[in-house]
């Protein structure tokens, strides 16, 4: 017993003082220095305005679950195999019809071709260009840096588009092999590729032998009139099209879809092979969701939930911010706000002591662009719950009023 007072003693949690006794040390409790400075506390964000996902607490995990359920009672025994790279065949069967109806997408099963992401789809791709001996592609002047820097890692080098008040201007520069582009709901600026722009570079792949790479960044969230066809069905062999469950699902799944010209199809089955294969069950799952209608189903009710967030945005702005500039409101889950020349950082400053998160579109910008945009700031409405919607709206208009 001695030995273990001695011990506290020595540990500072107790006092040995002649004359007094032992007694429990007075000790100060401190607080963990956190990564920020003690004069610049950090607070953490309420509600998360960053564009490019959807509400999760939207996922139809009843609907799914059932799905599950019919799919796995009436799996074969090779679908808990390694199986075919390109997909299971039930989802590229499922895809290709529903492609078809809703987006205008022509393709085979045999030509479809699952990944887990965009991002994977392209890490594919990208190979698949390098491998044929392409340089350079080109690529919006606002986009995704990740995906810019996918396409650098295989050697192309990406060349910014021009930019005008109609939008993209995607007939790319001579010496151009492919194009990147997002043509129904451009990330993150929100226009629509014009029709005699959408024929124009379809024109221009023909003619050079080049590629279009079409992702289709919030085909399916048109919301002033019937959503515009992919661009793919122009010419599907010129044009690998991207689509992706994770907007109009969620990302955790890690399900997207490529429709891949014939010509490339073996070689990118090949090439996704030697990088990654997808789970097998949520393929599955998949498949029966679309089949029953549940996808569509559920796609027409977010559809209808995020139009709700975007008129209830135009209508504060018209209250609260009248001068305030929206751009790119026709579909997806995020808008543009135009801002006065040089207050970007301002208001993002702002709005991160409203508690909001969220990027300005600057942050967007490729490094080699030769048509900046004027400040704004990209506002993403689809994570909020339908409950947290109105307050990170309310916080928002405190900062633009």
């Amino acid at each position: 017993m001695a030995d273990a007072y001695a011990d506290l003693v020595a540990e500072g949690w107790l006092t040995a003082r002649r004359g007094s006794g032992t007694l429990v040390a007075d000790r100060m409790i401190t607080q963990p220095i956190s990564a920020g400075s003690a004069a610049e506390p950090s607070c953490d964000p309420r509600h998360d305005l960053i564009p490019g996902s959807p509400d999760l607490s939207t996922f139809p995990r009843a609907a799914w679950l059932k799905a599950t359920r019919r799919a796995l009672a009436a799996a074969p025994d090779d679908v808990f195999g390694y199986g075919d790279p390109r997909g299971r065949p039930e989802l590229r069967a499922a895809l290709a019809d529903h492609l078809a109806r809703a987006r205008g997408v022509y393709v085979s099963p045999e030509n479809v071709l699952i990944c887990a992401g965009i991002s994977h789809g392209l890490q594919i791709l990208s190979k698949v260009l390098a491998d044929r001996r392409a340089k350079n592609i080109a690529v919006e002047s606002y986009g995704l840096e990740r995906y810019w820097e996918l396409l650098a890692a295989a050697g192309l080098h990406t060349l910014p588009l021009p930019l005008d008040t109609h939008g993209t201007d995607p007939v790319p520069p001579v010496d151009t092999d492919a194009v990147l582009l997002t043509p129904a709901h451009q990330f993150p600026v929100g226009t629509t590729l014009q029709r005699d722009r959408r024929t124009a570079v379809v024109d221009w792949a023909r003619r050079t032998g080049g590629l279009i790479l079409e992702d289709d960044y919030d085909g399916e969230f048109r919301f002033d009139r019937q959503s515009v066809g992919a661009l793919q069905g122009l010419d599907p062999n010129c044009v690998v099209y991207l689509g992706t469950a994770s907007i109009t699902l969620a990302p955790g799944l890690r399900l997207a879809w490529m429709a891949v010209p014939p010509m490339l199809a073996e070689q990118a089955a090949a090439t996704k092979g030697q990088i990654d294969s997808c789970e097998a069950v949520s393929q599955l799952t998949m498949a029966e969701f679309i089949t029953s209608g549940g996808y569509g189903h559920h796609v027409r009710a977010t559809r209808r939930r995020y139009r709700d967030r975007r008129d209830a945005l135009v209508a504060a702005l018209a209250q609260h911010a009248p001068k305030v500039r929206v751009i790119g409101t026709a579909a997806g889950l995020h808008t543009v706000l135009g801002l006065p020349p040089g207050t970007e950082q301002q208001v993002l400053q702002s709005t991160a002591r409203q508690g909001l998160k969220m990027v300005g579109l600057s942050r967007y910008r490729h490094e080699r662009s030769s048509s900046p945009m004027a400040d704004g700031l990209v506002v993403g409405y689809g994570v909020p719950s339908d409950t947290a919607w109105p307050r990170a709206l309310s916080a928002l208009m405190q900062v633009l009023s």
